[in-house]
């Protein structure tokens, strides 16, 4: 594996309290070297479907690091601790699910570690409801700085990891059926649809894709920005991730529609 070049760090810490600036400063002293990237700290407390979806959107564009993530509602339970090894990344947070769809994206996790070795800790006597400041955070700072996986702790099968199940999404008789994946700070509705997907069942850049929730049944227009449309006007777009979003210019789609993370949408070409 190369040498790694950075360490991310997402939670739902939140910008109000001192717990992100405590694991910042455990990273300094231990590995001064390393950069520390934050991913964010903003996602909704114990929201682990959307950190998920945000940490696995994420790190496709770092170059070799470890990303250590912490939305943990099971702190101090018998969740375990883990390193994962997956593609030229190691993820480093809570067995709870809040890692698996980064490990997909990143290729499959080779190698998976419980983090039992208390000498990797900051203190073999972790705060029962602090482990990012007490174990995740220094056993990432030491794995970045070059300290070998296998001393993290004692081996697991990859098979034994807690995983989320995939977002719901299927192109089945001329629609492409999915959920809301997340919605954003801007109140874009991002979905489980690929692009690509659209595509397929016939959606295209300057016509109409009719989008089914619930009983609401709605015409918007697929156009390749927000700007394509007048403000407040409602808009089916591509995201930087290549799912289908819905957005309302200068305004906020999730509000407008009342879509949550996890309902369920339908999409057709219009007629």
């Amino acid at each position: 594996m190369a040498p790694f070049r950075c360490l991310t760090f997402l939670t739902d810490y939140g910008l109000e309290d001192g717990f992100t600036a405590a694991c910042h400063g455990v990273a300094a002293q231990i590995a001064p070297q390393v950069p520390v990237i934050d991913i964010t700290h903003l996602i909704p407390g114990g929201d682990v479907r959307r950190g998920a979806a945000v940490l696995a959107q994420t790190i496709p564009y770092f170059p070799p690091a470890v990303h250590v993530a912490v939305v943990d509602p099971g702190v101090g339970t018998d969740r375990r601790g883990i390193a994962v090894v997956a593609g030229d990344a190691v993820l480093v947070g809570p067995d709870n699910g809040l890692l698996s769809w980064a490990i997909t994206v990143a290729g499959g996790p080779r190698t998976a570690i419980s983090l039992t070795n208390k000498e990797m800790w900051l203190n073999p006597t972790a705060a029962p409801t602090f482990h990012g400041r007490d174990i995740f955070m220094p056993v990432a700072a030491r794995l970045a700085a070059g300290a070998d996986l296998a001393s993290a702790g004692t081996e697991i099968d990859v098979s034994d990891l807690v995983t989320l199940p995939p977002p719901a999404s299927r192109v089945l008789d001329g629609s492409a059926q999915g959920e809301v994946l997340t919605v954003d700070t801007f109140g874009n509705v991002q979905l489980s649809i690929s692009a690509s997907d659209a595509g397929s069942i016939g959606v295209r850049y300057g016509r109409n894709v009719v989008v089914r929730a619930g009983r609401r049944q709605l015409t918007v227009p697929y156009r390749d920005t927000f700007g394509a449309v007048a403000p407040g006007e409602l808009v089916a777009f591509a995201d930087g991730a290549g799912m289908v979003s819905l957005a309302v210019n200068s305004g906020d789609a999730a509000q407008r529609l009342g879509l949550p993370p996890g309902a369920h949408v339908t999409l057709s070409p219009a007629p």
